[in-house]
């Protein structure tokens, strides 16, 4: 009998949890249709892209192979100048501003 009471009890508190597992996970859901929704709304009334679809657009992007893939050509390399190097001296106070040169 006490067999039959704690396998019937086990059994009671698995569907209790297994209840609670699913309303919370049906709950996370639909909060997420909710937010994606809203943020479709909001796209609607001010014009812009939405969110996700802008998210999925930079995945394409990702995915097109044109961000890390070997086949990419340097961009043309710009002329370089060399500077003449010149050593600055401090010669202000520490409460004097520095003096505008034009």
């Amino acid at each position: 009998m006490q067999n039959f009471i704690g396998g019937l009890f086990r059994f009671i508190i698995k569907l209790v949890l297994t209840v609670f597992g699913l309303l919370l996970a049906l709950g996370l859901l639909l909060l997420a249709l909710m937010v994606v929704v809203l943020s479709f709304l909001k796209a609607l009334a001010t014009g812009k892209k939405p969110a996700p679809v802008a998210v999925f657009g930079k995945f394409q992007t990702f995915r097109s192979g044109n961000l890390w893939s070997g086949n990419t050509r340097a961009a043309p390399q710009a002329d370089v100048v060399d500077v003449e190097v010149r050593e600055v001296k401090e010669t202000m106070g520490k409460n004097q501003l520095p003096q505008d040169p034009r």
